[in-house]
């Protein structure tokens, strides 16, 4: 039996389905959970029967990446947790921007699940005189005019856009002039983006739509 260690590839050969980047982090999370409930391995059956998905899905996610598996034994919890967190880029701690200091965005700097991921908020920004030096959360706010200063300063790389939909468009702009690369976007609007960068939207009005499309369907069926 090959005790070989698992062996990530360099990248992915074609495009990653947002659905199974999506699924990694589903796995990262039980992974961890298996850990601290004593588990050294785990098989792809049962990492599957976890998250309500087939065996067969896990390996398919799983080999866009590389080959990490091992023949009767299955997954080793700490090896994959460290391979998936590479793939991610959770293994490595991220400077991160938020635009707009309002009700969300306060919320957003108060949620300690982001800095536990290892995203930290060095630097908030408003162009609200009230809120300008001010600091909510231990994360001082700075007017929007400083964004490049600050960005240069902290090299920061991710934002998250927490504005009213009107404005937004004007900040993510500003954000790609200044070197910013991937923003998660709380706007309620489509973004144009710059080529160089990524965005990721939350729309939490549309993820309750879809949440009563299902109750409405199964209550239907």
């Amino acid at each position: 039996m090959s005790d070989s260690k698992p062996r990530p590839s360099a990248g992915p050969s074609e495009p990653v389905p947002k659905a199974v980047v999506s699924r990694l982090s589903l796995y990262l999370r039980e992974l961890e959970h298996l850990v601290r409930e004593g588990h050294e391995t785990i098989s792809s059956s049962e990492l599957g029967r976890r998250l309500g998905v087939t065996d067969a899905q896990v390996r398919k996610d799983l080999a866009f990446f590389g080959h990490f598996g091992y023949p009767g034994i299955g997954y080793r919890c700490e090896e994959l947790i460290l391979a998936i967190k590479r793939i991610l880029g959770t293994d490595q701690q991220w400077a991160v921007a938020l635009v707009g200091v309002g009700n969300l965005g306060r919320a957003l700097l108060g949620y300690k699940g982001f800095a536990h991921r290892g995203f930290r908020f060095v630097a908030a920004f408003d162009v609200d005189a009230a809120k300008v030096g001010t600091e909510v959360e231990g994360v001082p706010v700075y007017h929007l005019d400083r964004l490049p200063e600050i960005v240069r300063a902290h090299r920061i790389r991710l934002a998250l856009v927490a504005v009213p939909a009107a404005g937004a468009q004007l900040v993510v702009d500003r954000l790609a002039a200044c070197g910013v690369e991937g923003i998660l976007n709380f706007a309620p609007v489509t973004i144009n983006l710059p080529p160089a960068m990524c965005q990721v939207g939350v729309d939490l009005a549309i993820e309750l739509e879809q949440l009563s499309f299902a109750v409405v369907n199964r209550q239907a069926g």
